[in-house]
């Protein structure tokens, strides 16, 4: 039977569920501090028939008493078998660790176990305590450690490990000791820890940026050969002090693991020289399973006789399908590249191949040898290949696409060139030889910062007419000196591949023109199958937008960012829009341009024929937009009943009250509506345009999201109370931010306001900015005795700074506040009014007498027009 899992996020909610009946709970409380988990821990004790428990509290700086706490409550949860903790970042020490342990300990039943602690302060008695008590948990099958960036050294991950060996049912295993002080995997005379853990099939350990050198790499001999069940493993020693020596026992160590099938090795900066990648590579022949192995051997000064010696060993590994080989940075030249190639050869086997070479020097001798030695990869199907900053010009690119043309089985290839000194000769003999991989569906070709210029990308467009089933395409060419005239040859060529229905062209910083942009648009408009299209044209000159937006009729999503746009400009757009009548999609960033009344008016009528739009984010704040501007847009947008999703920001405009009422107007007729995020900054509304707004925004009943913003304009106190007097309306309201700050609201204002507000008994979160106000003690008062209504308010952001109000106020605030019976987390701003912070201890008082409220903070901040 399934169980049921319950899904909490609120700690009220749990708190006063039926505790005993639980059986598989998942409980997410991001903000419940130390006093939360106090609370926490006595319920989760009470809890006796849970068997399956996630439980999140990262970030919540609950330290050792909680901890200790939470660990002590955990013990009396003995039918555990599944459990999910994660307390990363939360200022636990090593007595956090030890009572967690032991609390857990009592959870004999466990059998899976994910336990994240990292970005703690948990030193050598904590781990080596958290350890003792897991060794009790003999049932232990599967177990996740992250003890990542604490301050544990050698003796502690001993102790760690010499615990766990009395896991004896243990087979999956995942240990993170990243960003440590270890730099010795076993202390003096203490015997190889972990070796006993002869029931691993599983391994995967984390050991980067710690302090292991050659001797302590080592000591990973030990356990290794006792793991004879081991058939996956993952060894991370990233940023450690290994060397050719280290490199050398850890191979001597795999290569007694026959059963290993899937390894990942992962050495980058480790000085293992060419001596060190020889080594190991010659230890990994003898694990004749391997199937799919993942080395990462960056920065590790390895040369031409380590790349050789390498790939000999490699080649001996003939059960190998999937390889992930990364020797970036090193100085494997010519000679290494060439060598490595041809013992690739050998893997018969070999399926799915990623090399990365990135800065290495092969130039493009290296480059052509390298593209016929994987020609012998006869069974090659996905292949991954960066080549960046190897110098291998049009020889080695052309040379390289030879090559790899025998590759007749290849389906998916991503070539990563960039920065190589590719002209169009390179581009030509590049894409033309890969139009013999007949099989190619998916490409990524990668040739920015080149010299492909017209006549490359011209070449390259003709030579993808022949790639007949190609589906999936991505092209970066950007800064390559590309023109009008190799733009509209390349969009040409590419409405000759009939079977692309994806494509991702980067074209930036070229010298396209607009009559290039309009002709690659033409073109790639008239694919026809063509249905998911990113196109990137920035830095090009390119012109008229709207005329280039017309083209696509058939698109589904669609991005625009152009600059420099004026009204005519704004209402070619429109009229491109218009024929885009299949959008669900649209975001248009219009923002510091030069568009008015018209140009917006040309733009809506684009909009209200996109009638299957869902969502829509438009920017066009800091125009010339007025009255009919807006009018017009909430018409149009009146017309798109799909809509559910709106942000719009028309801040620093000149809008009026009749514009702002209109906007609201047609924005009522989006029944669809659930999230609206509205910027009318810096306007010039008054009280009508705010009710007008507000008496629409009651009609949107299904918004269940809510953010506006009014700043600097001249609402007053009759616009504040209207705005919001008709969103009682809107029963699924459940999350509310209300910038108003620099408004002219006063008493009545605040009042008509909160009482409001006091109406949306779904509110779960409100943020509510009322900086720079007249607000006195009537008003506070009145915020806090009607938001104590809002009985499902759980988070509390309120913004009262430079306003009157004086401590009698501020205490009748706190008083309400502190029967919000549900609040868990409130923040308050309150500087500058009339009273001293040091008077606020009596305010606080009376908020914390909301029994839930764990996370109380006053802000002294400056910073009062932030962003919402």
């Amino acid at each position: 039977m399934i169980q049921q899992i319950k899904i909490y996020n609120n700690l009220d909610k749990f708190l006063n569920s039926s505790l005993q009946s639980h059986n598989a709970l998942h409980i997410d409380l991001y903000q419940i501090n130390a006093i939360g988990a106090i609370f926490l821990g006595p319920a989760l004790a009470n809890c006796t028939n849970l068997s399956n428990l996630t439980l999140n509290l990262n970030k919540n700086q609950i330290a050792n008493q909680s901890a200790s706490g939470l660990g002590y409550a955990l013990g009396s949860c003995t039918n555990l078998s599944n459990l999910i903790l994660n307390l990363d970042s939360n200022q636990i020490g090593n007595e956090g660790a030890t009572c967690l342990g032991y609390g857990l300990a009592n959870c004999t039943n466990l059998s899976n176990l994910k336990l994240y602690l990292s970005s703690n302060q948990i030193g050598d008695e904590g781990a080596s305590d958290l350890g003792s008590a897991l060794a009790k948990c003999t049932n232990l099958c599967n177990l996740t450690l992250n003890l990542n960036m604490n301050q544990i050294g050698a003796i502690g991950a001993q102790g760690l490990c010499s615990a766990l060996t009395n896991c004896t049912n243990l087979s999956n295993l995942r240990l993170n000791l990243t960003h440590n002080k270890i730099d010795a995997i076993y202390a003096s005379n203490q015997g190889p820890a972990l070796s006993n853990c002869t029931t691993l099939s599983n391994l995967a350990l984390y050991l980067c940026n710690n302090k292991i050198g050659s001797i302590s790499a080592s000591d990973l001999y030990f356990p290794l050969v006792n793991w004879t069940n081991l058939s996956n493993l993952t060894l991370s020693l990233d940023y450690n002090q290994i060397g050719a020596n280290g490199a050398q026992y850890l191979g001597s160590a795999l290569a007694i693991c026959t059963n290993l099938s899937n390894l990942t090795l992962n050495l980058n900066s480790n000085q293992i020289r060419d001596e060190g990648a020889s080594d190991l590579g010659f230890a990994l022949t003898n694990c004749a399973n391997l199937s799919n192995l993942t080395l990462q051997l960056d920065c590790n000064q390895i040369g031409a006789n380590g790349a050789s010696g390498l790939g000999s060993a490699l080649a001996n590994c003939t059960n190998l399908s999937n390889l992930a080989l990364n020797l970036n940075q090193n100085q494997i030249g010519v000679d290494g590249v060439l060598s490595l190639g041809y013992a690739l050869a050998n893997c018969i086997n070999l399926s799915n191949l990623k090399l990365s070479l990135r800065c290495n020097q092969i130039g493009a001798n290296g480059a052509s040898g390298l593209g016929s030695a994987l020609a012998n990869c006869i069974n090659l199907s996905n292949l991954t290949l960066s080549l960046h900053c190897n110098k291998i010009g049009d020889e080695g690119a052309s040379g390289l696409g030879f090559g790899l043309a025998n590759c007749t089985n290849l389906s998916n290839l991503t070539l990563e060139l960039n920065c190589n000194q590719i002209s169009a000769i390179g581009a030509s003999g590049l894409g033309s030889a890969l139009a013999n991989c007949t099989n190619l569906s998916n490409l990524t070709l990668d040739l920015y910062r080149s010299q492909i210029g017209d006549e490359g990308a011209s070449s390259l467009g003709c030579a993808l007419v022949n790639y007949t089933n190609l589906s999936n395409l991505t092209l970066k060419l950007q800064v390559n000196e590309i023109g009008e005239i190799g733009a509209s040859y390349l969009g040409s060529a590419l409405e000759n591949c009939t079977n692309l229905s994806n494509l991702t062209l980067d074209l930036s910083f070229n010298k396209i023109g607009a009559i290039g942009a309009s002709g690659l648009c033409s073109t790639l408009a008239n694919c026809p199958n063509l249905s998911n299209l990113t196109l990137s044209l920035n830095g090009n000159q390119n012109g008229n937008e709207g005329s280039l937006l017309r083209k696509f009729l058939n698109f589904f999503n669609l991005k625009l960012s152009p600059s420099k746009i004026s009204d005519k400009d704004a209402s070619s757009l429109g009229s491109g829009l218009a024929k885009c009548t299949n959008l669900l999609k649209l975001r248009i960033d219009l923002n510091q341009n030069k568009i008015s009344n018209k140009g917006l008016s040309g733009l809506g009528y684009g909009l209200k024929m996109c009638t299957n739009l869902s969502s829509l984010t438009l920017f066009l704040d800091k125009n010339q937009i007025g009255d009919l501007g807006a009018s017009v847009l909430g018409t149009s947008l009146g017309k798109c009943s799909n809509l559910s999703n709106l942000t719009l920001d028309l801040s620093w405009n000149q809008i009026n009250d009749q514009g702002t009422s209109n906007l609201g107007s047609g924005l009522e007729q989006c029944t669809n509506l659930s999230n609206i995020t509205l910027f009318l900054d810096q306007n010039i509304i008054g009280k009508m345009g705010a009710l007008g707004f507000g008496k629409s925004l009651g009609k949107c009943t299904n918004l269940s999201n809510l953010t506006l913003s009014f700043q600097f304009n001249q609402i007053g106190d009759e616009g504040a109370s209207g705005l919001c007097f008709n969103l009682a309306n809107c029963n699924n309201l459940s999350n509310l931010k209300l910038q108003l700050q620099e408004n002219s609201i006063g008493n009545e204002g605040a009042s008509g306001l909160s009482s409001s507000l006091g109406k949306c008994i779904n509110l779960q979160y409100l943020k509510l900015n009322l900086s720079c106000n007249q607000i006195g003690a009537i008003g506070a008062s009145k915020l806090g005795s009607d938001l104590e209504k809002c009985t499902n308010l759980s988070n509390f952001e309120l913004q009262l700074a430079y306003n009157q109000i004086d401590l009698i106020g501020a205490s009748d605030l706190g008083s309400g506040l502190g029967k919000c019976t549900n609040l868990s987390n409130l923040t308050l701003n309150l500087q500058c009014n009339q009273f001293y912070y040091s008077q606020l201890e009596q305010m606080k008082v009376k908020c914390l007498k909301s029994k839930r409220l764990v996370d109380l903070k006053i802000e002294k901040r400056t910073n009062i027009y932030q962003q919402i």
